[in-house]
């Protein structure tokens, strides 16, 4: 059985051919824990969770990997870190502010019925504080040496392994 999707790239159908059929990858964007979600929100966790639900029938459970991303860095949550939580590294500020959003999210996305991705890996886990303040991206125990989220794909965001 052939597997066509829709590439927004070319605007065709193509046949889905994953770079390793033992190891069938998709990131998706997830996210950005500002506030509580709303119904635009559940659109993208119901479509990945079907592509999800399919790649796993057609290639196997054990052979697909799902990275869906938690965006928790954002200038209004940053804003209310610092303002709410004054004497704490950024970072821990910032996961005070989001966990309660993030743990609505998941609470919302379990009553759709929508299976949690294999990997959930959150923006501020890949932030690294700077001596003048500032913040830049960094690795991660999850990064592989290319910079690549392990398991999260060829590292096109919001693209799955496909070939173009």
């Amino acid at each position: 059985m052939d597997l066509r999707l829709y590439d927004t790239l070319s605007r065709e159908k193509r046949t889905f051919v994953p770079l390793d059929h033992n190891n069938v990858r998709m990131y998706v964007c997830g996210p950005t824990v500002y506030d509580f979600a709303h119904i635009g929100n559940a659109r993208p966790v119901i479509v990945f969770d079907v592509l999800f639900r399919l790649l796993r029938h057609v290639y196997g459970a054990d052979h697909v990997t799902y990275v869906r991303n938690i965006t928790d860095v954002d200038d209004k949550i940053n804003d209310r870190a610092v303002q709410d939580f004054p004497g704490l590294p950024l970072n821990e500020a910032i996961r005070k502010v989001t966990e309660k959003t993030a743990n609505q999210f998941h609470a919302d996305v379990a009553a759709l019925g929508a299976l949690p991705p294999t990997f959930e890996p959150r923006a501020t886990d890949f932030v690294l504080p700077r001596a003048d303040g500032k913040t830049d991206m960094g690795s991660h125990p999850a990064m592989s040496p290319a910079g690549k989220v392990r398991g999260a794909g060829d590292g096109r965001a919001g693209t799955s392994s496909a070939r173009r």
